[in-house]
């Protein structure tokens, strides 16, 4: 039906055999639906109640294609072709996620496939929605929504925009609201018992929290604030480089730090792939904890973080661009009372302040943050970093204190997130170890010592499986396996569910 009125609206000779095309396609899919009721055997479904979440999102549907969208005359009203066929773009804008989403899972499912397993129940239905036929409509649905879109204004795009969000966030709670006969590892918190169980997240901050890489920030600051050559320096305060010497000291600094880095990361990765080898591991990453500490103290010597003003610190921090869905998983995880959870940010980042501010403009002000400190005088940094976090091993001692000093009236179960080599150790000592981003330097590293690195998606199907077989799916760190992901929003999901 939703179909028929999008043709109807369709003012495009072109545009209305796909539509038609499409509605076709629509109709075969129903009949595959039809004999998957016979054959499992539930003709009495007709009279079960819909589900709430399908009603919601089919009279969304049907009320996207009669028109009934903020700001646009109903159907019929429509005077002009344009009208009609903006009412046909909106209707596709809201139809088009169902046909991705459908793609989407019948690949992923497909490839998830075991061979051997012939006879799984679901198999017509997976082999429908992976097949070519199926992922060409669910393409040529997004290239006629292009095509009808062209002539939109950018205010009627951001219509579209909202009514594929929001259908895609009545799919979403359509599958959330299926009920469920047996248990589940998805999402994490959905077997976690606050009375029994303490919840402990850990997260790296730079480029794992972050866009950009807080030293570099910090170097900006203090160039951008730092007095011009030919100014004059009040006796009072703290002596400082002019910004253009400050500008080809860090320069230089940052040169020398990236050539020694991969020269360290070269001497340290072994020549042949070896099986898991925690200790050895751990060997290599101390050389890797020594050049961080050296290049710390040029950083030191060289006076570039002197003279920064702890008020300017902190509105950057403020002002900082953090990953996408970084701070809501956060904001979830402080907004749930029931939910027990610790959440300690881990960093090499030479001003925790820094980080505090980033978060704090979230309303996160109860994060621990593990960071090294800038010493400051009356406000002034003085150029010195009270240093606490400054490498691998640091970041791995810390992981250990903080759960040392966790009271033991509670079973921890901890999940680390990070992006780099320096997060290593920690990724591995953690029941569950996310990896965010694609550094090649650590999967260069991890890999060579045996470190297997697994999408979370079949990592989690594989866990499933287990619990269905009746095995627990336990988590526990050194098993030498990490979970890859490409976004936050991954994480949100697997771990507090959508």
């Amino acid at each position: 039906m939703r179909y028929e009125l999008a043709e109807d609206c369709a003012d495009d000779d072109d545009a209305k055999p796909v539509i038609s095309e499409l509605r076709r396609a629509v109709l075969q899919e129903l009949k595959m639906h039809d004999s998957f009721v016979k054959e499992w055997g539930l003709q009495g479904a007709k009279e079960t109640p819909i589900n709430s979440a399908a009603v919601k999102y089919t009279d969304f549907l049907l009320a996207t294609a009669s028109g009934k969208v903020e700001g646009v005359k109903g159907p019929g009203k429509l005077a002009t072709p344009f009208e009609r066929t903006k009412v046909a773009a909106y209707t596709l804008g809201a139809m088009t996620p169902c046909m991705r989403l459908y793609a989407f899972l019948g690949k992923e499912f497909k490839a998830l496939l075991d061979p051997s397993e012939g006879s799984h129940p679901y198999l017509k239905w997976i082999d429908s929605y992976s097949s070519e036929s199926f992922q060409a409509s669910a393409v040529q649905i997004e290239e006629l929504l292009d095509k009808l879109s062209v002539s939109l204004t950018g205010e009627e795009l951001d219509i579209i925009e909202k009514l594929y969000h929001q259908a895609m966030k009545l799919e979403i709670e359509f599958f959330s609201a299926q009920s469920l006969v047996q248990p589940t590892v998805v999402p994490l918190i959905r077997e976690h018992n606050p009375a029994e169980d303490r919840l402990m997240i850990f997260s790296d901050f730079d480029l794992t929290c972050t866009v950009v890489d807080s030293s570099a920030i910090l170097a900006e600051i203090a160039i951008v604030t730092a007095p011009k050559s030919d100014q004059h320096q009040p006796e009072n305060q703290i002596a400082r480089m002019s910004s253009a010497d400050l500008r080809n000291t860090w320069g230089l600094l940052s040169r020398q730090y990236t050539e020694e880095y991969e020269q360290c990361i070269e001497s340290i990765v072994p020549t042949e792939k070896a099986v898991f080898d925690y200790e050895n591991l751990l060997k290599a990453l101390e050389k890797l904890s020594d050049f961080e500490r050296k290049a710390n103290n040029r950083v030191t010597k060289s006076e570039v973080l002197k003279g920064l003003n702890l008020e300017d610190i902190k509105r950057a921090g403020e002002r900082l661009i953090l990953q996408d869905g970084c701070i809501n998983f956060f904001q979830k995880i402080a907004k749930s009372e029931n939910l027990n959870a610790n959440v300690h940010v881990l960093s090499y980042c030479w001003c925790g302040d820094l980080i505090r501010s980033a978060f704090s403009s979230g309303g996160l002000n109860g994060l621990d943050v593990h960071a090294n400190e800038f010493t400051f005088e009356e406000s002034i940094s003085t150029g010195d970093i009270v240093k606490k976090v400054e490498s691998p091993i640091d970041k791995v001692k810390s992981f250990k204190d903080i759960l040392k000093n966790c009271s033991n009236d509670r079973k921890n179960l901890t999940v680390y997130i990070g992006d780099s080599v320096g997060d290593l150790l920690c990724l591995l000592e953690a029941d569950i170890g996310i990896v965010i981003g694609s550094s090649s330097s650590l999967r260069r590293v991890a890999t060579q010592f045996g470190v297997s690195f697994v999408p979370l998606f079949p990592g989690l199907v594989k866990k499933q499986k287990e619990c269905t077989d009746g095995r627990s799916p336990s988590w526990k760190g050194l098993t030498g396996i990490l979970y890859t992901v490409n976004s936050w929003a991954e994480i949100h999901a697997f771990i507090l569910g959508c």
